[in-house]
């Protein structure tokens, strides 16, 4: 239909999970995190601060998950001159910080992660683990579906 978009989107269920696999990487690594999850649309669906964490850093955490579903791609990787650029034209709302992450669904871009408390690595790998939980529980709920 050319009038309608057919969409999948991130639910609070889906960003919990999301949030604990990110809560269980960060303790095993041992670097505790500020963890935000939004849905497509850039709006928040879960926040933690981990115990330890850097309060500024759930601002950071912020600006990379909506940097992330803004741009759809992770941040961290632009020229440092665009960056700048970036932040300074959406008042601090954008940011290059690496840990932010799109999380991409069979191809749709379904929400987003970011991430902040620890080194940019640290962050990415975090990130990545939130993503990788909901994966594996999309592909468990498929198989017990069969």
């Amino acid at each position: 239909m050319k009038y309608l978009h057919q969409t999948v989107e991130l639910s609070s269920a889906g960003a919990l999970v999301v949030l604990h696999g990110a809560m269980t990487k960060a303790e095993e690594i041992g670097v505790p995190q500020c963890i935000v999850v939004v849905d497509r649309g850039g709006n928040l669906l879960v926040f933690v601060r981990m115990d330890g964490a850097k309060v500024l850093s759930q601002i950071s955490a912020t600006q990379k998950a909506v940097t992330a579903i803004s741009s759809r791609v992770a941040t961290g990787g632009m020229p440092e001159e665009l960056a700048i650029k970036l932040g300074i034209t959406t008042a601090g709302q954008m940011t290059n910080l690496p840990g932010g992450l799109p999380i991409i669904l069979d191809g749709q871009v379904v929400g987003a992660i970011g991430i902040g408390s620890g080194t940019g690595e640290q962050d990415v790998i975090v990130a990545q683990a939130g993503i990788d939980a909901l994966s594996a529980a999309i592909a468990q709920g498929n198989k017990q579906h069969q």
